[in-house]
């Protein structure tokens, strides 16, 4: 019976690994350990930046919102605020796209936070001075 030493199958999995490292610098495209290591390490921080692109287009969306809430003169948390209260429940993105896109109506859906403030401000005072008699 002659010997059988999985050469093809090697080759065919190394060049797999070594597809996969395909423009990556020196070495590490070129030999396979090398190219190994690397294509591991680049799925991880991949995998890793998958998820941290989430926090980072959330920031981005409340940047976007507190700017164009400045000229309304109004902050970014109070704004939240009314909205919680009202019961809006757009999400961040989504609100900062009107902002872009549909200012008219962006101003709207502010001027329905304000009020909201307003009258939790105005049934506040009211319980407060009803503690005080």
């Amino acid at each position: 019976m002659p010997r059988v030493k999985n050469g093809p199958a090697t080759k065919q999995r190394r060049k797999k690994w070594l597809h996969d490292a395909k423009g990556y610098w020196g070495g590490r495209s070129r030999l396979f350990r090398t190219a190994h290591q690397a294509v591991i390490h680049a799925g991880v921080s991949a995998y890793k930046e998958r998820r941290r692109k989430k926090r980072t287009f959330r920031s981005l969306a409340i940047i976007r919102l507190g700017a164009a809430l400045k000229p309304l003169e109004m902050s970014y948390s109070k704004f939240i605020h009314g909205l919680n209260i009202t019961g809006i429940t757009m999400d961040r993105f989504v609100l900062s796209e009107m902002a872009i896109h549909q200012p008219e109506d962006f101003a709207q859906v502010v001027a329905l936070a304000r009020e909201a403030l307003a009258k939790e401000a105005a049934s506040r005072a009211k319980v407060k001075a009803e503690a005080e008699a």
